[in-house]
């Protein structure tokens, strides 16, 4: 602290204290104290030269000026400070070498206390290390001493064992001469043996006595096996009174649970279920426990089963409602089942051996009896009539059946099974049916076909019997008396097979026997079709033969009278109208069986392939097999359409004979100017083309329709070239033969048959021979060459060949070529 002044600076106090500088040292607070003393008028006139008060200017430099004269010094007590900061100047260099000298004296007294301590730990790390060596000295110590005492224990505890086991074995001997005094005597055993309270107790001593004696004999059978002297047979007395003993203990165990299973005590039915146990594993407790339940020894379950399942009309309930029912007994087994494991929980030590055997013994005894009586394996031999549902409701039932069961199998092994395997013994019960059922499957489709067939022929038959007042002659040509190809009855030949196919699909577990039964079914579909529609096709042709042996009955000759040309005429127009009928009746069936064969080549694609190719080569076959049969029914179809052909070029044959006169290409020369019209002939044929080809456009598709009209073309060019060959031409016949030849052209352009349309081009142009002059026939020859061969043929129908010597032109024209 700074301390009071004096007038002289020499005798001034000390100014500064080591106590000043500790703590929170502060420069401005030390000097402040230091001239504060000296300058105390300074504290008041702060304020007063702030405000500019006394007189004085604030000069731009920051000193004061007064505005009038001059003033005294500044700081007037200059020297006194002057002086105090030279004292302090000189306390503060004594100061610092105090400070200084006592660091040094403070630095020589930490070297001397560090060393002092370094010695000291280093004491402290030579006891610490002779600490852990003793430390390690003695966990080696208490380690052997804890091995040497573990050995005294196991020691101990072994000869207290050895003691336990020698006062049992002396207990068990007690017992087993007990059970060994004479055979059948069991009177005069201890009381342990009759006590109902330690019958725990007993039952295992039993067993254990048991155990033994039936060893012992075991051995001195096989000691007699080998020659060996007979030794002492005591302890057969007592395997055989300790096997009545443990029968007798059984049975009164097994009747004390059944009191208490009668009054619902499960603790005492848990306590006799647990002694049980020692008997073969409590088998006999389980055995006696499931097979006392009501569900198997109540008569009335079981009618009421066949009952739910069946109802009144037995099998003739049908597959859906006989489905509805064991869907409703199956969950009622179900429930019982679920009911049945509280009580197995509680009771039984070992639960999932004990619903192992209430599962099995639900499927073998419940399931079974009522999958006898639905299922009734029908003979292939004789089959069951259809109107009682034939083999498809055996096997509508049994896939229901499979189906059903196969669910509650999988709700009883989500209930519990044990160790039980619930699928396999589901599937063991319909075994004898799985492996007939591709025979039955097969025998079904061929017994449904066979029902259908003759449903179609009783309804032709009826349908024929209703015209019955129409001649036989017209009814056999009426192609609605005859059965027709249905589209509707191959798509039921469709269902059928997609039916079958999804009960193999069900029934076959392994992808190579389901592609094996899938293939055998298909094949059934396959010759069902084809049969079908290649029968259809053929009684279409009978209509077409039947129309043509009435054509050729009414061929006569020229030498008749008018009246017998006219009937004659009137009968080859009937004839006429059945063929045109007949043609669209097959065209109709072509179309039909067209539309089948791509239902059947659809349902192949969709259902069967998939099925087939996990198998090698099994769908390849049976492509090769749908492929075989649907050539069959093509094969059936080209007969049909040529004899189709034959009708009308038979029909246009007569019309061009009936229809075309010699007048027609030879028009007198009368003046009149020449018709340009077609001929009647060519009339009639274009109308009856025009007509009877309309249905082959809308029935015929693809390649059958092409080649059917290509090859009419063909036969057309031909008919019509012979049929003018019987004529002579004039050259205005020849303008009204260019005339029908365009008529026939643009109505075979209709069949979109380039080859064709070339052939009567070259008409129109080979017609040319009969306009031109003889003088011209040799240009004509040279534009168009392709016409020749005919067209010589043709130059000799010329009315002027023989008057004109065109022969000898040709000649000419022949020989410059």
């Amino acid at each position: 602290m700074v301390s009071q002044k004096t007038s002289s600076a020499a005798s001034l106090p000390l100014l500064f204290d080591v106590e000043d500088f500790k703590g929170n040292f502060s420069f401005d607070a030390l000097f402040g104290n230091l001239v504060n003393e000296l300058l105390p008028e300074f504290k008041d006139d702060d304020s007063d030269s702030v405000d500019g008060v006394g007189g004085q200017e604030v000069l731009p430099n920051g000193n004061l000026r007064g505005l009038q004269g001059s003033s005294p010094p500044m700081f007037p007590a200059v020297d006194e400070l002057l002086a105090v900061f030279k004292d302090s100047c000189k306390e503060l260099v004594d100061l610092r070498r105090q400070i200084d000298a006592r660091l040094q004296n403070l630095k020589k007294d930490v070297a001397i206390q560090d060393a002092k301590h370094r010695k000291t730990l280093t004491e402290l790390e030579k006891g610490v290390d002779g600490l852990f060596d003793s430390f390690a000295r003695l966990d080696t110590r208490i380690a052997s001493v804890g091995q040497t005492a573990a050995k005294i224990g196991d020691h101990l505890q072994s000869a207290d064992s050895q003691r336990e086991t020698a006062n049992q074995t002396i207990e068990l001997i007690k017992y087993l001469m007990e059970f060994n005094s004479s055979p059948g005597d069991l009177m005069e055993l201890s009381p342990l043996f009759s006590d109902d309270s330690r019958v725990a107790e007993a039952a295992s001593i039993a067993q254990k006595l048991r155990a033994f004696a039936e060893e012992d004999v075991g051995k001195q059978g096989m000691s007699s096996a080998v020659g060996a002297a007979a030794p002492s047979r005591g302890l057969e007395v007592a395997a055989a009174n300790l096997q009545d003993y443990c029968n007798e203990l059984e049975n009164r165990l097994l009747a004390r649970f059944d009191a208490a299973s009668q009054r619902r005590e499960l603790s005492i039915m848990a306590e006799c279920a647990k002694i049980l146990s020692q008997f073969n594993r409590g088998t006999s407790a389980m055995q006696h426990y499931v097979a006392s339940r009501p569900m198997f020894i109540d008569v009335e379950v079981m009618n009421a089963d066949i009952k739910l399942v069946l109802g009144d009309q037995g099998l003739q309930a049908g597959p859906s409602n006989i489905s509805r029912g064991l869907s409703t007994l199956y969950k009622e087994i179900t429930e019982t089942v679920r009911k049945e494991v509280a009580t197995i929980l509680a009771v039984f030590p070992s639960p999932n051996d004990v619903m192992s055997i209430l599962v099995q013994r639900v499927l073998e005894q419940r399931v079974t009896a009522i999958l006898d009586r639905l299922l009734v394996k029908p003979s292939l031999v004789n089959l069951p009539p259809v109107e009682q549902g034939g083999l498809l409701s055996y096997l509508r039932i049994l896939a229901v059946a499979y189906e059903k069961t196969q669910e509650l199998a999988k709700e009883l092994q989500s209930v519990g099974c044990g160790d039980l395997d619930v699928e396999g013994l589901t599937e063991s019960l319909f075994l004898g049916h799985k492996d007939d059922f591709p025979e039955h499957e097969q025998a079904s489709l061929r017994q449904l076909y066979q029902s259908k067939m003759e449903e179609l022929r009783a309804e032709a038959q009826q349908q024929s019997e209703s015209t019955g007042t129409i001649s036989r002659s017209k009814a056999g040509l009426n192609p609605s008396t005859q059965q027709q190809i249905s589209v509707t009855i191959v798509t039921e030949f469709v269902r059928w097979n997609e039916e079958a196919i999804s009960r193999c699909t069900l029934f076959s577990s392994q992808p190579a026997s389901l592609a094996t039964n899938v293939r055998l079914v298909f094949t059934c579909l396959l010759d069902q079709i084809s049969q079908y529609l290649t029968e259809g096709l053929e009684r279409a042709r009978e209509s077409l033969n039947e129309a043509a042996a009435l054509r050729d009955r009414f061929v006569i000759g020229t030498s008749v009278s008018k009246r017998v040309a006219a009937a004659a005429a009137s009968a080859a127009e009937a004839a006429a109208a059945a063929g045109e009928s007949s043609i669209r009746s097959f065209m109709i069936a072509v179309q039909r069986c067209a539309s089948s064969v791509a239902i059947l080549q659809q349902y192949f694609s969709n259902t069967i392939s998939r099925l087939l190719l996990p198998v090698d080569g099994a769908h390849a076959a049976s492509c090769e097999e749908m492929g075989t049969a649907v050539s069959s029914v093509e094969g059936a179809a080209h007969k049909g359409l040529l004899q189709c052909i034959d009708t009308v070029m038979a029909e246009v044959e007569r019309l061009l004979s009936s229809e075309q006169k010699p007048t027609d290409y030879r028009s007198p020369d009368d003046g009149n100017p020449p018709d340009h019209r077609p001929t009647n002939a060519c009339v009639r044929v274009v109308a009856y083309l025009s007509r009877v080809l309309e249905v082959a456009f809308t029935a015929l598709e693809g390649l059958n329709k092409q080649s059917f009209l290509t090859e009419l073309g063909n036969r057309l060019h031909k008919g019509l070239l012979n049929h003018w060959q019987k004529f002579t031409f004039n050259p205005s016949g020849g303008l009204r033969l260019k005339r029908d030849i365009t008529e026939y052209g643009e109505f075979v352009r209709s069949f979109n048959a380039p080859s064709i349309d070339e052939k009567f081009e070259l008409l129109g142009i080979m017609a040319n021979v009969f306009i031109v002059a003889p003088e011209s026939l040799a240009s004509l020859f040279e534009g168009t060459p392709s016409i020749r061969k005919d067209a010589l043929r043709f130059i000799q129908l010329r009315d002027d060949y023989k008057t004109a010597k065109i022969a000898s032109r040709l000649n000419s024209i022949l020989s410059e070529s």
